[in-house]
């Protein structure tokens, strides 16, 4: 059971099926899926026929910027975390909202740790599935850890203290 969090609070009702990196067109389950990147790009006309929601899955390895333009259709973009100090999916989830201007659900999936959540909402990530081992209790909270940034960032609410004149 993957403990998933949203800005609200736990998602109870998450039914996306996280395909593997091997998935073929042929082996895809039925309803909402998310699918490799390479699978994505070699087959998404024929994905977008498919009923059901359609998210693809980015690794930190893989270049962001080869969704440029493929991101109609997409109703969630999940980005790994293959270990909690890589952070690579960080900068891809900027250039996903700023760049790209991506405006579905960005998940972080993978070594998805609490002390990460606050940052990952800053940088775009609207949702969290947290690492089996760990509670989504308490998780939630991670994203009031701080009353005040000093620099903006992709969805920050308030004007960063470095940039206040009072």
């Amino acid at each position: 059971m993957q403990n998933l969090l949203g800005p609200e609070g736990p998602l109870a009702d998450d039914l996306w099926v996280l395909c593997g990196r091997e998935v073929s067109l042929a082996d895809l389950p039925e309803g909402d899926i998310i699918v490799p990147v390479a699978l994505w790009l070699a087959s998404g006309e024929t994905l977008l026929a498919r009923t059901g929601r359609k998210g693809v899955l980015l690794g930190s390895d893989e270049q962001v910027e080869s969704l440029e333009g493929r991101l109609g259709g997409l109703s969630l973009v999940a980005l790994d975390f293959p270990v909690f100090s890589d952070g690579r999916s960080y900068s891809n989830a900027r250039v996903l909202r700023e760049r790209l201007g991506y405006r579905g659900e960005l998940r972080a999936v993978g070594d998805v740790l609490r002390d990460q959540i606050f940052l990952m909402r800053r940088c775009g990530f609207d949702s969290f599935a947290l690492r089996p081992d760990r509670p989504a209790s308490g998780a939630r909270s991670a994203l009031h850890d701080f009353r005040h940034v000093y620099q903006q960032a992709t969805m920050d609410p308030d004007t960063p203290l470095l940039a206040r004149h009072d």
